[in-house]
């Protein structure tokens, strides 16, 4: 149920589709020697289990190294040489728009002689198109396995753009939130660069991947091949510029991530500048508070021992009590006026 396509090409046509993987292990070895450099099969597997994965490994003697790795999963970009067939892993990736968020996938690629064994963990990349991309350019397809090496490598590369596109997007908007005050903008910039790291980690190791390639090509399909070098050489120069902007992008996100902090660092400055600014005033209110109050309270502290009356005051037969009594209020309230005025509380 995981063989999504079984096909075999003979001189870049689509000649046989056996109804199983047995029977395409044998169309092939029952060919005779001169006519197996014209053919070759593409098996597309699709979230194959480990029963599956080893079947197939078996079919075609694939090494067990790299059957642990397709079965484990979760590895980085590479390709190994084992004998004349070459085991290449891949990281597709894909900008989910409605949650802005970066999906890696893995792709990995048995390619030998006359076969070419493709195993996704994902539905992403579509190598349907890929397949019918190949098949509607004979002449590609007639130079053999590594034509589809090189036509699902560009796809995925291609693949990169919408990727970048999108991260520049959410950097875009990233600035916005962070010049607008947007407390939340800080988790965003974490998220997104955690993103982009991870990106990078699919994109980086491609440039030795297309290296040793076409060091492979020049030995298993000849010297001939030329135009198969140079449109591999195409595609590592995208992956190069792809990972270039991957990793300005992740400066940048460094940068802004700087920039929000002296930003917040500023804000809060002037948060507590205004705290204490306030702070001040509110110490001068309550200097003009405490200063009326104290006025206010020498006269009704001379009111209040004379309104107790007792029947024997001295102050309430002298005929000067009154206007003295009064004067000494006048006077206690102006002597506190001028302290509290020259203190600067009023």
């Amino acid at each position: 149920m995981s063989v999504v396509d079984n096909v075999i090409y003979v001189d870049g046509k689509r000649a046989v589709v056996p109804d199983s993987l047995d029977s395409t292990f044998q169309e092939l070895r029952a060919c005779p020697e001169p006519e197996r450099a014209h053919r070759f099969c593409w098996i597309g597997l699709l979230r194959p289990n480990e029963d599956e994965v080893r079947s197939v490994a078996e079919e075609f003697g694939l090494h067990a190294l790299a059957v642990e790795d397709t079965v484990t999963q979760h590895q980085r970009p590479k390709l190994e040489r084992y004998g004349d067939v070459l085991f290449v892993v891949l990281r597709p990736a894909r900008y989910v728009d409605p949650v802005e968020v970066v999906e890696v996938e893995e792709l990995h690629l048995f390619v030998g002689p006359d076969f070419v064994i493709t195993v996704r963990h994902s539905e992403r990349p579509d190598l349907a198109t890929v397949r019918q991309r190949l098949e509607q350019d004979p002449e590609l397809l007639a130079r053999g396995p590594f034509s589809v090496l090189y036509a699902i490598m560009d796809v995925v590369v291609d693949d990169y753009a919408p990727v970048l596109d999108g991260l520049q997007d959410d950097i875009d908007e990233i600035e916005v939130q962070v010049f607008g005050g947007d407390p939340g903008v800080s988790r965003r910039i974490y998220q997104l660069s955690r993103e982009v790291i991870e990106f990078q980690r699919a994109v980086e190791p491609l440039d030795e991947v297309f290296s040793v390639i076409r060091g492979h090509l020049k030995e298993l399909a000849g010297e001939d091949d030329l135009e198969l070098r140079r449109l591999l050489r195409d595609v590592a120069d995208h992956a190069t510029r792809a990972l270039e902007r991957i990793e300005g992008y992740r400066q940048l996100l460094t940068n802004i991530l700087q920039v929000n902090a002296a930003l917040v660092g500023q804000r809060q400055n002037e948060e507590m500048a205004r705290m204490t600014q306030a702070g001040y005033q509110q110490n001068e209110q309550m200097k003009r508070v405490s200063s009326w109050a104290a006025i206010l309270f020498a006269p009704s502290l001379i009111t209040g021992v004379y309104g107790m009356n007792f029947t024997h005051m001295p102050e309430l037969s002298w005929p000067l009590g009154y206007p003295m009594a009064f004067a000494l209020m006048v006077g206690l309230a102006v002597l506190l006026f001028v302290l509290f005025k020259r203190r600067g509380w009023l």
